[in-house]
């Protein structure tokens, strides 16, 4: 399956969950969420860590402001369709 090509905004987002070690050896993990056809940044969140439930809540938090997108990629797996979220 190849990715499906942006054509508007909220058409594709991606998410994914980095992690970066500061100077002194701490992890601090990002929770990032991007709109693939503006590249805008609708999300940033920085943690220590993140359960699935908080990373969940970061998402329907930016959906009640900008909508639900059409299409959600994610690094470990296959897109979501916006009906797992209606």
């Amino acid at each position: 399956m190849y990715p499906i090509k942006p054509s508007h905004r909220n058409h594709v987002c991606s998410y994914d969950v980095v992690h970066h070690a500061t100077h002194d050896g701490r992890i601090r993990r990002l929770s990032t969420l991007l709109d693939k056809f503006s590249r805008e940044p609708l999300a940033i969140e920085v943690r220590r860590r993140f359960s699935g439930a908080e990373v969940s809540k970061v998402l329907s938090d930016v959906m009640l402001v900008h909508g639900i997108p059409e299409h959600i990629r994610s690094d470990n797996g296959l897109p979501l369709e916006s009906s797992h979220f209606a």
